[in-house]
């Protein structure tokens, strides 16, 4: 078991894409915001200044919904909903398109600040880190509250932490006052503050275990920790029930892992209707070349470089087929990625709509000299169909 002296906090931005977009929409707080429209969905003036912003029943598509504000969410509105199911539930809500650039912006702000108090963080995601608080010799709610002060300084958003002697018990206390909470957890208090929560309230059970759980009649972690380990290994295999009981009592030994190596970098996007290779291919070209962009920005930002490009490709019929083609030499190039997955494309059947493109680098290499990325990529789809 953790020994008492290991305090480890899990920060989470509240509802934080949502929150961005308030920073530059402030008339929006307090209204149900739900973040997952068009980029033609942005908000348009009117002669009095004023702005005008798409609301949920004027959307037409499949995209899905990427968040939504804490106000959204009241009206049963979350996230990889489908964009057309969020709109029954609330029509009046605000659509707004996702910015990932400036998403990415705040994250980084977010970090920077924190580890100007705690430097020993492991990222991740682009709104949670884990932060390992057990060397510094302040006090566990003076260090949580300056966390928190420095977030919201440096970003104008709130935060809400979890602090407690693991990862696992964070992760679950930094959801338990949402929005701006600050919950500090001892093994002592896992009786009374864990074991009543649900069993979905672990990371690492989803809802396949959690209903098959049900089945079981575990519907709590209490239920969880009372169940025999004979009986978990029954039904879940060893692995997985030695790992579930583990959870239920609080146990977890995983270390805050401060530098880790990504083994790929990859950039996709689902479209909002199907596109054919031949009949879309403008369209699909422009995509594709943004992609292989983007990858490129996010290597180079990362100061990688990667030799094997990949490319993924989902029909209308939900088959996925995938690509990929090893360079001599890494690269960080938008135009060298480019040309290597248009390689991948030739090797791909084009015979029928898409719904999905990806791009991906991997077999990556550290690199200490930034590059310069292709201005203008002129390249098309390959012109030549495979009749496969």
């Amino acid at each position: 078991m953790d020994p008492p002296s290991r305090r480890i906090a899990h920060l989470d931005m509240d509802a934080f894409y949502a929150s961005v977009e308030l920073l530059r929409y402030p008339e929006l707080k307090g209204l149900p915001v739900v973040i997952g429209g068009r980029d033609d969905q942005q908000p348009t003036f009117h002669k009095d200044g004023s702005r005008r912003f798409a609301r949920l029943r004027e959307y037409a598509g499949r995209g899905v919904v990427t968040t939504s504000t804490y106000e959204a969410r009241a009206l049963g509105v979350f996230s990889a909903m489908g964009v057309m199911k969020a709109a029954q539930l609330a029509p009046d809500a605000i659509l707004l398109p996702a910015d990932f650039d400036a998403y990415r912006h705040y994250s980084r702000l977010f970090k920077a600040a924190v580890t100007g108090i705690a430097p020993q963080i492991e990222d991740s995601g682009i709104d949670e880190i884990y932060i390992d608080l057990s060397k510094l010799p302040d006090d566990t709610l003076i260090l949580g509250q300056r966390i928190k002060q420095a977030v919201g300084e440096a970003t104008g958003l709130s935060c809400s932490i979890g602090i407690s002697p693991n990862k696992l018990l964070s992760k679950i206390c930094s959801d338990l006052e949402k929005p701006d909470g600050l919950t500090i957890l001892s093994l002592a208090d896992i009786p009374d503050q864990i074991w009543p929560l649900s069993v979905r309230k672990i990371n690492g059970i989803g809802p396949k275990a959690t209903e098959k759980l049900a089945l079981l009649g575990i519907a709590t972690i209490a239920e969880l920790a009372r169940a025999e380990p004979a009986f978990l290994q029954t039904h879940f295999g060893r692995s997985y029930a030695c790992w579930l009981h583990a959870a239920s009592h609080g146990i977890d030994e995983r270390p805050v892992i401060t530098s880790s190596e990504p083994k790929s970098i990859s950039r996709e996007t689902t479209f909002e209707r199907d596109l054919h290779p031949r009949h879309d291919r403008a369209i699909l070209s422009k995509i594709f070349t943004a992609l292989c962009t983007q990858v490129a920005q996010d290597l180079q930002c990362k100061g990688y470089l990667g030799r094997t490009i990949g490319i993924k490709l989902r029909y209308a019929d939900f088959h996925t087929v995938t690509r990929d083609l090893t360079l001599s030499v890494s690269t960080a190039d938008a135009a060298t990625i480019r040309h290597a997955a248009e390689e991948c494309l030739r090797r791909t059947p084009l015979n029928q709509k898409l719904r999905l493109l990806g791009v991906r680098v991997s077999a990556l290499s550290s690199s200490s000299v930034p590059q310069d990325i292709e201005a203008s990529l002129q390249w098309e789809l390959p012109l030549t169909v495979n009749a496969h």
